[in-house]
């Protein structure tokens, strides 16, 4: 027991096993963090797979749309080509061009020409899937008032400019309106 004792007394002996045991720590947090870093590859391998998966699938459906789509788009060019479907489509474009000829200038070709261009411009861009068609939103709520808040915006300063002339119109003779 006194080697022992004489042993463990020097000063080297102690820096030993000092040594010793940081090494065995160090070696048990290295063998820690590999199974760690393994245990994370693992997940993130999951991780990736399972991305992939969905990431497919949202391919898949993408492309299953985008035929549907161009289906759709063709089903739309068919049916406009039918004499019945014509006279909507230009009953439509006289119905849009009446309401925003009542609103900005009544009484002037010029207006009634343009206010007509662009309602064939609206249904176009609708017919081409641009925008969303008014015909069916207005079929399914309805006009709704007097349509002043659906009108573009150079159609209410349209309306402003012609309401400060209207002193100066109430003074002229009326002319005969023609439709």
């Amino acid at each position: 027991m006194e080697q022992v004792i004489q042993f463990f007394s020097h000063h080297f002996v102690w820096g030993l096993c000092l040594g010793l045991l940081f090494f065995g720590l160090s070696v048990w947090g290295h063998f820690k963090t590999k199974r760690e870093f393994r245990r994370y590859r693992r997940h993130l391998s999951d991780k990736l797979e399972l991305e992939a998966r969905q990431y497919e699938l949202i391919r898949r459906e993408k492309e299953v749309l985008a035929k549907e789509n161009e289906n759709l788009r063709l089903r739309i060019g068919q049916l406009g080509e039918k004499p019945e479907q014509k006279l909507v489509r230009d009953l439509e474009i006289l119905t849009r061009a009446e309401k925003r000829m009542m609103v900005q200038a009544p009484g002037f070709a010029g207006a009634w020409e343009s206010a007509k261009s662009v309602a064939v411009e609206e249904l176009t861009a609708e017919d081409q899937g641009k925008s969303l068609p008014k015909r069916l939103f207005s079929r399914i709520f309805g006009s709704g008032g007097t349509g002043r808040e659906a009108l573009p915006q150079e159609a209410t300063a349209g309306m402003a400019a012609a309401a400060e002339t209207a002193p100066a119109a109430e003074a002229a003779p009326p002319a005969a309106e023609t439709r």
